[in-house]
């Protein structure tokens, strides 16, 4: 029996600078079969163009709604029965998907499993925050956008919060935990992660959502009379 269709789902907004490299590693996974799947998000500059140079690529366009809008549209559009992510300004290792669907395969009880992070700093440079793990002496700990996890795990939570421009990765994995749905973490590098100054982890507003996700959580225990 051949394994089941898996998607990389790569969320894009004026990425012409980027995108040509983060495809290249999309494609270049040696998990089979995948499906590559680019959701434009309103671009104004020539990403199109450079998308339309990949024709083994799915293309869909929208009007620019932000990045969590782009990725539950690439959730909705996903023919896989496994969904990644892939920033268009970064990579996937080749066994990416191969690690990381092969472990759901192989642990049908798990829905979403993370890794590991290599990071590239150009440009203006790093984050303030971000720094070595206690763990792994990774920068930035686990990304946690190295996710993997069953397309109808994710459609069932409604995917990513489209109100928020970042932490909406640790907001859904929240809304993971308090279902009971199992989070596992492999040791692998499974992302090749830039930062350039541009990225929109180097907004950091007064309030981090996270505080305003986990709020949400006890509202709605409490609400559940928990």
């Amino acid at each position: 029996m051949p394994d089941p269709l898996a998607t990389l789902v790569v969320a894009a907004w004026n990425a012409e600078p980027s995108i040509s490299v983060a495809l290249k590693s999309a494609l270049a996974q040696d998990y089979e079969p995948v499906e590559v799947l680019v959701v434009d998000d309103g671009s104004t500059d020539k990403t199109p163009d450079v998308i339309r140079s990949f024709p083994e690529v799915r293309y869909v366009r929208q009007e620019n709604a932000g990045p969590s809008a782009a990725r539950n549209r690439g959730i909705e559009e996903a023919k896989g029965e496994f969904v990644g992510f892939l920033d268009a300004d970064d990579e996937a290792p080749p066994d990416k998907l191969s690690v990381q669907v092969g472990y759901l395969l192989a642990h049908p009880e798990v829905a979403c499993v993370l890794g590991r992070q290599e990071v590239e700093i150009e440009g203006e440079g790093a984050p303030q925050w971000l720094g070595p793990d206690n763990v792994h002496g990774d920068f930035a700990g686990v990304p946690l956008m190295s996710l993997v996890a069953r397309r109808e795990t994710l459609r069932e939570l409604g995917g990513f919060d489209v109100s928020l421009r970042i932490a909406e990765d640790r907001d859904l994995l929240v809304r993971m935990r308090e279902r009971g749905l199992r989070i596992e973490f492999l040791p692998n590098v499974v992302l090749r992660r830039k930062f350039h100054g541009q990225n929109l982890s180097f907004q950091r507003p007064d309030e981090h959502p996270v505080f305003r996700s986990l709020k949400e959580k006890l509202d709605r225990a409490r609400s559940e009379g928990g």
